[in-house]
């Protein structure tokens, strides 16, 4: 059995259907492909069961021939059900000339089961897409499978010692908290826990990310991408500037400071949060 979905939006979007698919691979014994921007498909780099990556760029104007191509792509294989996050006449029309029997969306007219998603975390909320496929999604105990190599390399670059491991992962935006106080946060926790290994997030793939993530003890972020891939990961987070609401409710999330006023957050409170105030 093949299931398509179809993806606009950049890595963070492609990270939050990860959950989904990975289900629908599991419960229906499914080879999966995705259609989604070139420059965002690393993220499905992260799932074993992915077939193959369909480059398209949904928010690019893609032109008739753009299309056209597309929708041979899609009535090649014997795709069984498409989950469909892209919206427009030229999806549905794409879709009405495709061969796949159960389409699923949040409306259009090529829909065979339009459903409402749901708020919250967003991985969460494709739960609504898999319900017509006979599907039930718990996001919360998706957990990336990671090369055993590429978790022994990351581990051979952590720092030496043998604290605990924090991973700071500034997001760099304008709005981030203060770059002075990121850097002097270290020397505040070490005057708690002196063998503090700290450790900068790195700046590679997605798959080394999550790698040298998975060996650290907590996670403090304010990127989206970190974020995701700490909650992939099952890691203690505690995410800067983040919704409540849009975070999973299960022991060792948090989310401390408000979004666009996050020069005004203290130390003291990241050190609550962090389990040292």
């Amino acid at each position: 059995m093949r299931v398509l979905f179809l993806v606009p939006g950049g890595l963070s979007e492609q990270l939050q259907v990860l959950p989904a698919a990975a289900k629908v691979a599991e419960t229906l014994k499914a080879q999966v492909q995705v259609a989604c921007d070139p420059k965002a498909a690393g993220a499905w780099s992260l799932l074993p069961a992915l077939e193959k990556v369909i480059p398209f760029s949904f928010d690019d104007g893609p032109s008739l021939a753009d299309w056209a191509n597309l929708l041979g792509n899609v009535r090649e294989p014997d795709f069984q059900a498409c989950i469909n996050l892209a919206q427009g006449r030229q999806v549905d029309l794409m879709l009405s000339m495709s061969h796949i029997p159960n389409r699923v969306a949040a409306g259009g007219f090529s829909a065979t089961s339009t459903v409402t998603a749901g708020g919250g975390w967003p991985p969460q909320a494709m739960a609504a897409f898999l319900r017509p496929l006979g599907i039930e999604l718990d996001a919360a105990q998706f957990r990336l499978s990671l090369p055993k190599a590429s978790l022994e390399k990351a581990a051979a670059a952590m720092p030496s010692g043998q604290g605990p491991a924090l991973l700071l992962s500034p997001s760099g935006a304008n709005q981030d908290w203060p770059a002075d106080q990121w850097q002097a946060l270290p020397a505040a926790i070490r005057s708690k826990l002196p063998d503090l290994r700290v450790v900068q997030a790195s700046s590679g793939s997605l798959m080394e990310r999550a790698c040298q993530m998975a060996n650290c003890d907590v996670v403090l972020s304010s990127d989206p991408l970190s974020n995701a891939l700490a909650l992939f990961s099952g890691m203690p987070l505690v995410a800067i500037g983040a919704d409540p609401e849009a975070l999973p409710q299960r022991e060792g999330v948090k989310a401390v400071g408000q979004a666009g006023s996050l020069h005004s957050l203290e130390p003291s409170a990241v050190l609550q949060a962090l389990g040292l105030g």
